[in-house]
């Protein structure tokens, strides 16, 4: 049998875990593992939730990408500009180039606050570090006032991350002694608080018996940050003092670069199976918009744990957190 040359574009949770689980489960006779990573550092992005509450600072949620790899693992650190699918390899932005018998694309998603009229004018969000320490320092001059906390579009990464936000928030503000001076509504998208629907009904009890409120329905539509209102597709429109708003996700320019995405960035798959729909191809990650995704936080890298290699060379592993 040939030794199988395996890239991983990303070295987040979701391809760290799927290189290290790869080579556990092939070892360097059957497989080659590849990391490529434009940076080499490995970011908890998790961690950033906890910043603007006074946690520990970006800094302290970053690792060298190297020491969470196996040994047996490879990694470059470098930008993938293109993927060229007829040749089966990835061509750097320095001009080197990296074969591969399988590709797995871990990339996660690009955050796009700038489809919404005047959201980067107006709205906070911790789903990047600089983004977490400017929400740290709004909170910190927080007197009290209208509080609007909520997704602005599906999918998006993590997503309990914007409950435990609201959860976090309200006893931030308890602690400080501002909390009868505060109000607080959590919007969603859809007609309930979560999207899984046991989560819901016992999420929502919480948030009523803290007197949080919360406005369902509620797709962002535009931001008017003079006025410092919020409007819905659905023609509502409320008022903030502070409004977190956890902003759209795209999928990666690689991605779009490299014709893989639809209208906006994501890698086609099957509902079902998350199998994808080019070839050779392995997504793990926020790169798919699938209902998996959206729905709970999963890891289908169990695939890797029964067997060599999937019988198809497509296959696609979703693991929905808040990493790529």
């Amino acid at each position: 049998m040939s030794k199988r040359e395996i890239v991983v574009l990303g070295g987040g949770v979701g391809g760290t875990l799927v290189a290290n689980l790869l080579v556990r489960k092939l070892g360097r006779r059957q497989a080659h593992v590849t990391v490529i990573d434009r940076t080499g550092r490995h970011v908890y992005q998790p961690g950033w939730l906890y910043v603007p509450f006074g946690g520990p600072p970006p800094k302290r949620w970053e690792r060298p990408e190297r020491g969470l790899l196996s040994r047996k693992v490879d990694l470059v650190v470098g930008e993938a500009q293109r993927i060229d699918r007829a040749g089966h390899v990835v061509q750097m932005a320095d001009g080197a180039s990296y074969p591969y018998d399988d590709l797995v694309i871990a990339t996660g998603a690009h955050l796009a606050p700038d489809t919404i009229p005047g959201y980067a004018e107006a709205a906070h969000h911790f789903y990047s570090p600089e983004a977490a320490v400017r929400l740290r320092d709004a909170l910190a001059g927080f007197q009290g006032g209208k509080v609007l906390i909520g997704v602005a579009d599906i999918p998006y990464k993590c997503p309990p991350a914007p409950l435990e936000f609201t959860f976090l928030l309200d006893e931030y503000v308890r602690k400080r002694g501002l909390r009868e001076r505060t109000e607080i509504t959590y919007l969603s998208p859809i007609n309930r608080v979560f999207t899984i629907e046991s989560v819901s009904n016992f999420v929502t009890p919480l948030l009523e018996e803290r007197g949080i409120q919360h406005e369902e329905f509620f797709n962002t539509e535009s931001i008017d940050p003079v006025a410092k209102t919020v409007t819905s597709m659905e023609g509502t429109e409320l008022g903030y003092d502070l409004l977190v708003l956890v902003p759209p996700h795209r999928g990666v320019p690689l991605v779009v670069n490299s014709g893989l995405g639809d209208a906006q960035g994501w890698i086609p798959t099957d509902k079902q199976t998350l199998q994808t729909k080019a070839e050779p191809l392995l997504e793990t990650g926020t790169s798919v918009p699938s209902p998996m995704a959206a729905r709970r936080p999963t890891s289908k890298a169990r695939l890797w744990r029964t067997g060599s290699l999937p019988r198809s060379p497509v296959a696609a592993m979703d693991m929905s957190t808040t990493g790529g």
